[in-house]
């Protein structure tokens, strides 16, 4: 099996270790909330710039960071691992991103080249391919816009952020 197919299902094992190591307190759920919480919003402002496959999406957050999604998920799981309040907690979350998402990026940045061969090369030549520029660079071309959002489902990822704090909550209170 690829390592691309097991990123959901490892994701989940993932989860449930760093739920089974944490031991939240007040302060770390609130900072964890707070960056979680600030990766959800990276991802909403990426979700309303990208039609998958069909447009190259080079507005937004495309102008920081060419991967503002993982980005943003990046930021939502160390916030959470920060609302678990354990290191090991922290140590699942690190590994499973680094198993797995340097080769998602290397394989979208491999897909969109080869989909959009005009465009891509000077956007990725002007845009960092992870850790985002202060200021945006490149054609910008896409622009915001809600119904883009709720079409890439991105109310499925703005669920989990409250849930997990919630099951982190009731794990600190003993009821997990």
């Amino acid at each position: 099996m690829s390592r691309s197919r097991l990123r959901v299902p490892l994701g989940w094992v993932a989860g449930a270790a760093l739920v089974a190591l944490a031991r939240p307190r007040p302060w770390s759920l609130l900072a964890g909330f707070a960056l979680a919480v600030a990766g959800e919003a990276v991802r909403v402002w990426a979700s309303g710039h990208i039609e998958k496959t069909r447009v190259l999406a080079t507005g937004g957050p495309y102008a920081h960071t060419r991967n503002p999604l993982y980005l943003g998920s990046t930021l939502m799981a160390a916030g959470i691992a920060l609302a678990a309040a354990s290191p090991w907690a922290a140590a699942v979350a690190a590994a499973y991103f680094l198993i797995f998402y340097p080769s998602a990026v290397r394989g979208e940045a491999a897909f969109l080249a080869g989909r959009f061969p005009e465009s891509y090369l000077p956007w990725a030549e002007a845009v960092p391919l992870f850790l985002p520029r202060l200021l945006p660079a490149g054609p910008r071309a896409s622009r915001f816009s809600w119904e883009r959002v709720r079409l890439n489902r991105e109310w499925r990822t703005a669920l989990a952020v409250p849930l997990a704090l919630l099951v982190l909550w009731a794990r600190g209170r003993g009821l997990g």
